[in-house]
């Protein structure tokens, strides 16, 4: 009898072992959804497909694109939230999603502290303050001037409310003590169109959106918001560097690839392995390089430091300027 139950408690114990969402051997042993949060052929769409190209590349995984835009990226998010945590379902969390909605939205369909397993952040980017060519302003004193002289008469352009660009435009004139007029739009594409026709005034862009408008003149640069000039506009400053009354301003846009929380360790870490190799990849550099983006990568726990002092430091910005929808 003692050795029947000896058998039967090893069985047991085996297959227990098998079913427990630490065992994953066999994963990935089906495709990996990996959600996008916003349309297709977009910014974050481009830099997820040339990611996930890298990685299935060098590892032989099924990975599939399902692109589920919608409230600034909360509807793509929260299926990544509420999905089963086996490691099948990952997202491209953002700032918006992840650091700006849960404080400036009256309310969020998920925590973004808690609902999910930070894995990698793969790139940050800055955004870039463009005018006119004709406008009358060439450097930001001059922009916070006539900011000042008539409050709230300058026209920022934004492409929605809730982006980065919309919040980097909101806290520097508040830190700056002036105002603009945030006039929002549905995407990049037409906010730039009414800067060039003069509908508005300014636009923090992102440097994709507008690097090709800068170089053919149709668009002036005045400063961008890293802490470091880019490779593609070498001579367009820093805010930071644009005058004492900048100093130490920096503010980037991230994207970052996260799991539902619960989601094992080991599948954690195997997705970090493989995005930290894609990031090694010269064709993916030079695509993150050439659109103004720094590559980060870094292990599991450096992104979950990232993530959260990002999400610290974009609370006390926005409480700061006072922001609210």
């Amino acid at each position: 009898m003692k050795l029947w139950h000896s058998a039967l408690t090893a069985v047991i114990a085996t297959a227990t072992l098998a079913l427990s969402p630490a065992a994953h051997a066999a994963w990935p042993d089906q495709p990996i959804r990996v959600i996008v949060p916003y349309t297709p052929g977009g910014g974050t769409d481009t830099v997820t497909r040339n990611l996930l190209e890298k990685m299935a590349r060098g590892t032989g995984w099924n990975m599939i694109v399902e692109n589920k835009p919608g409230a600034g990226g909360n509807i793509g998010m929260n299926t990544v939230a509420k999905a089963d945590p086996d490691g099948y379902v990952i997202g491209m969390g953002q700032t918006a999603n992840l650091a700006i909605n849960p404080v400036v939205l009256p309310s969020m369909p998920f925590d973004a502290k808690n609902d999910f397993e930070p894995v990698a952040v793969v790139a940050e980017v800055p955004l870039v303050l463009v005018v006119r060519p004709d406008a009358p302003w060439k450097t930001l004193d001059q922009v916070i001037a006539a900011a000042k002289a008539k409050p709230g008469e300058l026209r920022q352009a934004v492409a929605a409310m809730g982006t980065v660009g919309h919040l980097v435009g909101e806290m520097f004139a508040s830190e700056m003590g002036a105002r603009f007029l945030v006039v929002p739009y549905k995407g990049a594409a037409p906010a730039l169109n009414d800067l060039i026709g003069e509908q508005t005034d300014l636009m923090f862009a992102t440097p994709q959106s507008v690097t090709q408008l800068i170089a053919s003149g149709r668009l002036r640069a005045l400063a961008v918001t890293s802490s470091h000039r880019l490779d593609s506009l070498p001579d367009v400053p820093t805010v930071s560097e644009s005058g004492p009354a900048y100093a130490g301003f920096e503010a980037v846009d991230w994207k970052g690839i996260v799991a539902p929380a619960g989601t094992p360790k080991d599948v954690v870490a195997r997705l970090n392995e493989a995005i930290n190799a894609a990031l090694k990849d010269p064709g993916f550099l030079a695509q993150l390089h050439s659109e103004g983006s720094t590559p980060v990568g870094g292990s599991v726990d450096d992104t979950r430091r990232y993530i959260a002092q990002q999400q610290e430091k974009w609370a006390r910005l926005v409480a700061k300027a006072h922001i609210k929808f």
